[in-house]
Order: structure tokens, then C-alpha cells, then sequence
């Protein structure tokens, strides 16, 4: 026969404020995982049909719920954040932006290259251009124009070539 789940009171009053404040499915399901086995007397297997998840997430998830009954701190709401390998802060991101953000307003392209340079002078390291895309898209500048020549362009071997090349439609 199946070891009955045991809680105490503190737990279950737990389970409930859980069930109740729940805003995600997860903290709904596992305070339910912990509920039903307590107040119905139903088993693991049971449980695990009535959730619609497996036998081993529902012990996972009855898992983690005594974990966080030791940890209260880690209760509802509480969660870690994101944004921590930020180099500015969104503030500071704005007021960086603000003199290229003027450029565009009054019909200026808009061209990484010098935004690159000087985001690497403010932060005092190097960083990817793919660092100042995702920061334009954060301010809601997702059409960026690409430069208009390569930077290591010669253009006068351009030229030269252009004017002495054979064309291969006049070959035929």
C-alpha cells in the first residue's frame, strides 16, 4: 500500500495561500499537488491524473513546495529578476540614446557604427555590435540602416575595376 502524504497545518495553510494568490499554472499546481493528497486522502497516481502531469513531476513539484515552506523568502512573487548583465541601466540607456534619438527625429539616418564607438567609451570596455542592435530594439528602433560602404572599402579600385571589366553578357 502507498505511503499516505502527511502535512501539518502551517503547510497546509500554506498550500491554500498559494492556491489562492497563485499567478503562473506552476504555483497553481503545486499547491495543488500538495492540497488534493491532504484533504482528499488521494494518491500519488491519482493526483498525478487529476493535475494531468506525471508521477514525477508531482513529486517534484510536492519537492520544491517543502522547500519553500523552509524558505519563505522564496514564497510568491518573490523571483530573481532579469537584466542582471546589464551594463546601464534603462535610464541611463535612454539618456545615452537621447542625442542620436534627436539626429533621427529631424531626418538623420540612424548608423550603428558611431553609437558602437561611443557606448564602448561610456561603459569602458569592448562590446559586440549585436549589444547596441538589442539596445536600439529595447528603445523601439528596430529598422536600422546598415552603413552605406564597407569600411575597408578602396574606392578607387572600385571604379577601376568597373570601368575595365569585361562584362560576360557581351562575351556571348
Amino acid at each position: 500500500m502507498a505511503r499516505i502524504a502527511r502535512y501539518d497545518e502551517g503547510e497546509l495553510k500554506a498550500a491554500l495561500q498559494m492556491v489562492s494568490e497563485a499567478t503562473t499554472i506552476q504555483e497553481l499546481r503545486q499547491g495543488q499537488a500538495v492540497l488534493l493528497p491532504a484533504l482528499t486522502g488521494a494518491t500519488l497516481d491519482t493526483t498525478a491524473e487529476v493535475l494531468g502531469l506525471s508521477r514525477d513531476r508531482v513529486c517534484v513539484l510536492r519537492r520544491q513546495f517543502g522547500e519553500l515552506i523552509k524558505a519563505p523568502s522564496k514564497m510568491i512573487g518573490e523571483r530573481r529578476g532579469g537584466r542582471r548583465r546589464q551594463l546601464m541601466t534603462l535610464e541611463e540607456e535612454k539618456e545615452f540614446l537621447a542625442p542620436w534619438i534627436e539626429k533621427a527625429a529631424t531626418g538623420s539616418v540612424l548608423v550603428v557604427p558611431p553609437i558602437h564607438l561611443a557606448f564602448q567609451e561610456r561603459v569602458g570596455h569592448e562590446v559586440p555590435k549585436s549589444t547596441i542592435y538589442r539596445l536600439l530594439a529595447r528603445h523601439g528602433w528596430r529598422k536600422v540602416t546598415p552603413d552605406t560602404r564597407h569600411p575597408k572599402v578602396d574606392v578607387a579600385a572600385q571604379e577601376e575595376f568597373k570601368k575595365n571589366s569585361p562584362r560576360l553578357s557581351r562575351e556571348k
